[in-house]
């Protein structure tokens, strides 16, 4: 009995020993962890909101902020405006280009038929989010802090 529980603790250990070892790859070191809230129409609004992310990014780097704008309601206008505004798709492509991510409420577009292809700029599947103000809540709860500008 003896011989037999050695056996399969040999056996054992070299498996784990063959196995390829797992690199763990260092987390990026985040400062800030943040979700802007846009619920606005107002052009002008809509304007200094992405120069508030930028003049955040500008403050403590890209690299080290992790930052995700949530649109629900009117804040949706910004996409819709986009599509006409070549000075704020720049802006908006900018922002992505930092790694700035773009959520869009999915009850605002049932809500107000709002087609995301033929309607908003640059949305994708992945950037749609069931409820914008539940997807506000999980951000915090996971850690992100709120900005309303």
């Amino acid at each position: 009995m003896h011989y037999l529980r050695s056996l399969i603790l040999a056996l054992a250990s070299s498996v784990f020993a063959l196995a390829p070892a797992q690199a763990e790859e260092p987390a990026r070191p985040v400062e800030h962890k943040v979700v802007y809230h846009m619920n606005g129409p107002d052009l002008a609004y809509q304007k200094a909101f992405l120069n508030n992310i930028q003049n955040h990014i500008n403050a403590i780097g890209a690299d080290k902020m992790d930052a995700v704008v949530v649109m629900h309601g009117e804040g949706l206008d910004l996409l819709k405006n986009a599509k006409t505004d070549e000075q704020l798709k720049a802006r908006i492509d900018n922002l992505k280009l930092q790694g700035v991510h773009f959520n869009v409420c999915n009850n605002t577009l049932v809500g107000r038929k709002i087609d995301m292809e033929k309607d908003l700029y640059d949305v994708k599947p992945s950037d749609i989010v069931p409820s914008g103000v539940a997807e506000l809540a999980k951000l915090q709860l996971k850690g992100y802090a709120y900005i309303h500008p």
